[in-house]
């Protein structure tokens, strides 16, 4: 495994070394931490990490390499990966590819070798920081101007980048039993939210999300469905525009982290970045319903203010225990709700499963 010196500079002026061991060049982008232990290749293939360059915070990364089974769309979407150690040998019967060797062929750059606890600590005290790594320019004045000068999320619409671009039918050709059809705005759906749909008796419609309304109500789907996605909400208004106008025909809807953030928008509330962002898999989440407290996996940088929700209309369903923010609203008139977590990716492992079921039975299953 070839490796050369790559530097990481941040917008606050902080740098740290590391080494290339996939892919060259540079990259920009926000530098996010995860706390996961596992699910680097779901990680690294999540579309709502585009734009994010990802530091994993267990230290030896790549040791169950690559397999086609586990990714969560096409290709990764990680503008750029931070470890500490990059596993040399891969062992795991599944895998088909070592990890360099999958960032390499995707043109993602990749560096080890650095103190990722260091980077933890510092952007958790500082915030998620803009953003450019390079195997090239080892300048670090250079590289902080760079990242200073780089665009950051607030306003950009990164959804549209990794949205399907025409509609389809979600794997037809395995399709067991078809109890209901659901349309899917997608933003940046991960692919086991589609085949828990599919399990559990949906035929499941995935449109781009700059869709009209006209088109998706065409197929005459029985629910909607929100996914998740990268990027700022408040920079894709034309989707929030047809949210707005599907809920209102009465169609039971579930959304999904950045689909939560969609709807609370066309509910009329605000959204605001957070100056950290959850991210991991041991977010603890409350149901205020039931009091119960279910452990889930995040990736958001962005919440929807729940102080900003009419009363009247829209109650707060769940909440973060770390920091009290939203983490979903449900509807008291429509049949919709939404969460801010990911209920697919389970690591509870089956806290919040019943999120899925709840949204069959708002569809008379």
């Amino acid at each position: 495994m070839k490796r050369t010196k790559a530097l990481i500079a941040l917008e606050d002026g902080t740098l740290f070394e590391g080494r290339a061991f996939a892919g060259q060049g540079e990259v920009e982008g926000e530098l996010v931490f995860n706390t996961s232990m596992t699910g680097y290749q779901e990680i690294l293939t999540d579309p709502s990490y585009r734009g994010q360059i990802v530091t994993l915070c267990y230290p030896l990364v790549g040791n169950y390499g690559i397999n086609p089974v586990d990714m969560e769309s096409y290709r990764p979407h990680a503008a750029g990966l931070v470890i500490g150690e990059c596993s040399r040998i891969p062992s795991n019967f599944r895998s088909t590819i070592s990890l360099p060797d999958y960032l390499q062929e995707n043109n993602i750059l990749g560096i080890d070798g650095v103190d990722t606890r260091a980077i933890t600590l510092h952007i958790r005290d500082k915030g998620a920081m803009k953003c450019v790594m390079s195997s090239e320019d080892l300048d670090s004045q250079s590289l902080v101007a760079k990242a200073q000068a780089s665009k950051g999320l607030v306003g950009r619409d990164l959804a549209s980048e990794v949205s399907v671009k025409e509609p389809l039918i979600w794997e037809p050709e395995n399709q067991k039993k078809t109890l209901k059809r659901v349309a899917t705005i997608d933003c940046g759906t991960k692919y086991n939210q589609l085949r828990i749909l599919q399990n559990l008796g949906c035929e499941v419609h995935v449109f781009p999300n700059n869709t009209p309304a006209s088109d998706i109500l065409a197929v005459n789907p029985d629910g909607l469905f929100l996914s998740n996605g990268p990027g700022d909400p408040e920079g894709v208004s034309q989707t929030v525009d047809t949210i707005r106008e599907l809920i209102h025909t009465g169609i039971p809807t579930f959304g999904i982290c950045f689909g939560h953030q969609l709807t609370a928008l066309a509910l009329g509330a605000k959204t605001f970045k957070l100056k950290f962002g959850h991210r991991g898999g041991n977010q603890p989440v409350m149901n205020l319903a039931t009091r119960a407290v279910e452990i889930t996996s995040q990736n958001h940088g962005f919440c929807v203010d729940k102080d900003s929700l009419d009363p009247a209309e829209v109650e707060t369903s769940h909440i973060n225990l770390n920091d009290q923010t939203s983490e979903g609203l449900r509807h008291k008139k429509l049949p919709l709700f939404t969460v801010q977590y990911h209920p697919e990716a389970a690591p509870g492992p089956h806290d919040s499963m019943y999120l899925f079921h709840d949204f069959m039975k708002s569809m008379g299953v």
